[in-house]
């Protein structure tokens, strides 16, 4: 579903957000997306385990928990950081994928770098047997595929289409179905330059570009700015934004608008590519810090 924005902008420049995060409460945005044909594969290759990896408040773990109870596949869910296994009823997100039947197997942040190594994929299978492997964030061809699917015809419309930037699974989806004359923008959530080479490995045309200077410090990171942000966008268009990926997308957006980055009459699309169950706790972290809460519910 495609939402107007009603901004007044200089330059007859407009703003509409596709509403990916309502494609299904618990699975929603591009993690529905990328799970879709990595599911059907699942399934064809009668894989009865789907295994993958992830940090403490990964949108992606908490997807795949539902989608494997959903869809009746075991759930392993290697997640980054030893300190965790004490407290999952202190992570909403761990929570929600544990009541959902996720196992969890917790590594120190040494041993998850090794996460895609022939070898220490060989001591997972022989540890929890046969499974369906799918990477960190989701990010394969078979996510692509899926991503390619966000864009409709409808959206032809539009001169940009702008998402956040994680693993480079869903931009590179957008930059292979969007129409020639479409410049398809990304906004990384991580500090460095290190995406356009992951981007490349998937994207198929040269139509786009990321704009890294709206990380606010790097993956994680919030400061009160882009809370009070994120909160009077909630308030003045009853669209909620997580504070990991499009929250930063759209502040980036608004902020290039009035700084003329985009020509005049520009027709913008925005992602929204969900990420909403991660707010509760982030919000954890706010309160602990006695910074205002996010806004999520209408």
């Amino acid at each position: 579903m495609n939402q107007e924005i009603h901004i007044n902008f200089q330059n007859d420049i407009s703003l509409t957000i596709k509403r990916e995060d309502l494609i299904h409460p618990f699975i929603s945005g591009n993690k529905f997306r990328k799970l879709k044909y990595n599911l059907i594969q699942a399934k064809a290759e009668n894989k009865k385990t789907v295994l993958t990896f992830g940090g403490a408040f990964s949108n992606h773990i908490a997807a795949v928990a539902f989608a494997g109870k959903e869809y009746g596949f075991k759930t392993i869910g290697l997640i980054r950081g030893e300190e965790l296994l004490d407290k999952i009823e202190e992570n909403p997100t761990l929570k929600f994928a544990q009541e959902n039947g996720m196992q969890f197997e917790f590594v120190s942040r040494e041993d998850y770098r090794l996460k895609d190594e022939i070898s220490f994929l060989e001591n997972l299978k022989q540890k929890f047997g046969d499974f369906y492997l799918v990477p960190e964030g989701g990010t394969n061809e078979l996510a692509i595929k899926g991503c390619e699917e966000i864009l409709t015809a409808e959206d032809a419309v539009f001169n940009y289409v702008c998402c956040a930037v994680g693993t480079g699974g869903t931009i590179s989806g957008l930059i292979n179905s969007a129409h020639p004359d479409q410049k398809i923008l990304g906004f990384p959530a991580l500090k460095g330059d290190f995406l356009k080479d992951e981007i490349r490995i998937f994207a198929k045309k040269d139509n786009w570009d990321l704009i890294s200077d709206y990380h606010f410090g790097g993956y994680g990171k919030i400061n009160l700015e882009l809370i009070e942000f994120i909160n009077a966008f909630f308030d003045e268009n009853e669209v909620p934004l997580d504070p990991i990926y499009t929250g930063k997308m759209v502040f980036g957006v608004i902020d290039l608008i009035h700084k003329n980055y985009f020509p005049a009459h520009s027709k913008i699309l925005l992602i929204h590519t969900g990420g909403l169950q991660g707010i509760d706790g982030m919000n954890l972290k706010l309160m602990q810090k006695k910074l205002p809460i996010l806004k999520k519910n209408v």
